[in-house]
């Protein structure tokens, strides 16, 4: 599966046959289906648990135990459909966080990714499991903080550790100067979080492997960060353009017709910048309508429900929906490069003939 040049990527006992971990995509994009097809082509298929409750017919009576719920049945439709690697993203910022990594765990997940803050007492919560974890960052010194607050408290050296960098779709760990600015480009705060890494590495007499992503496109894009240090890459843009993604036909349909300009920075409600589709919804916020809402998830701790003009759990599940006159959808940097709907396998076997073709030199950026 992996071709003669490109290599699987191994976390702990772990091992995926090809060096990609399916970006996990909130509030109902990246489900059991998608996690499922893109571990049973040799990636990380991964799961999403931000705003996972509001597909509940009671997600708005009883957020909070829906979320456990959806969690749950995710993860086991999954592992019925599949026996390769699965993970799930459960951002910091989730008001039950620590409720969904315990529900995760008992359900034998592979791994749990970790980003949206900073995954301080992660540890604990997998305490006696076997389910490795491994904390998205967005700078070397980000990844050294966590890496070695695990390490003095908890006697713990991460399994893995992902960096997005400012290409990346959804909410983004920098500041707004920050995303067009080449010092935070992928490529060198890639380069500073394999060097932050690295000695945790070598005291727990084991690989710590580094999965970048934020931007990452085509093989030969896969050829140059892995050159530059990286075990694997993240994707997760690439993978909404398939059959498998849990989306509806409107939310993917965004990405086909999208054009370069169309890709815009936003601020968000919940305080972090993010990118997204430009569409009559975003126009409206842009123009200062309010969306005039009640909120009766209080799903992510820094969200100013109060003040915010709308809420973007609510937008982006009627987005998933397909309701997209109320609602966006979130997207990489490169969306407007999709160009039609794939099946997950045809996606990844593209992807490694792209790898073997290429050479250093001819990535696009």
């Amino acid at each position: 599966m992996g071709g003669a040049g490109l290599k699987g990527l191994r976390i702990g006992n772990l091992f995926a046959k090809v060096p990609i971990v399916q970006g996990g995509m909130g509030v109902g994009i990246s489900l059991s289906g998608l996690a499922a097809a893109t571990a049973n082509a040799g990636g990380v298929g991964v799961i999403a648990a931000a705003g996972i409750g509001l597909l509940e017919r009671d997600g708005s009576r009883d957020f909070l135990g829906a979320s456990v719920r959806a969690l749950r049945r995710e993860i086991r439709k999954a592992r019925e459909l599949t026996r390769g690697v699965l993970g799930v993203n459960i951002m910091v910022a989730l008001s039950n966080f620590a409720d969904l990594v315990r529900t995760a765990v008992e359900e034998k997940i592979d791994i749990i990714f970790s980003g949206a803050g900073l995954p301080m007492s992660l540890p604990e919560l997998v305490k006696g499991s076997a389910t490795k974890i491994a904390p998205i960052v967005s700078s070397g010194r980000a990844a050294a903080l966590v890496l070695k607050r695990w390490k003095d408290k908890y006697s713990y050296v991460s399994d893995a550790v992902v960096v997005e960098g400012p290409l990346a779709g959804g909410h983004l760990g920098f500041k707004p100067d920050q995303i067009a600015d080449c010092d935070y480009s992928l490529e060198k705060i890639l380069v500073d979080v394999v060097e932050a890494v690295k000695g945790f590495g070598e005291l727990a007499g084991r690989e710590v492997p580094v999965i970048a992503g934020g931007g990452v496109y085509t093989g030969a894009d896969i050829r140059r960060i892995l050159g530059l240090g990286a075990a694997g890459v993240q994707m997760a843009t690439r993978f909404v353009a398939t059959e498998e993604c849990d989306a509806s036909p409107e939310f993917k349909r965004a990405y086909l017709e999208a054009r370069e300009g169309d890709l815009e920075i936003i601020a968000s409600p919940v305080g972090m910048p993010g990118r997204a589709i430009r569409n009559a919804f975003l126009d409206d916020v842009g123009a200062g309508r309010r969306k005039p809402f009640a909120c009766p998830y209080k799903c992510i701790i820094t969200c100013d429900y109060e003040k915010a003009p709308y809420c973007i759990s609510l937008a982006l599940l009627n987005a998933q929906k397909g309701r997209m006159d109320k609602g966006f959808a979130f997207a990489g940097r490169n969306a407007y490069r999709v160009d039609r709907i794939v099946k997950v396998q045809e996606l990844v076997d593209s992807l490694v003939a792209e790898y073997e073709k290429s050479d250093e030199g001819s990535a696009e950026v």
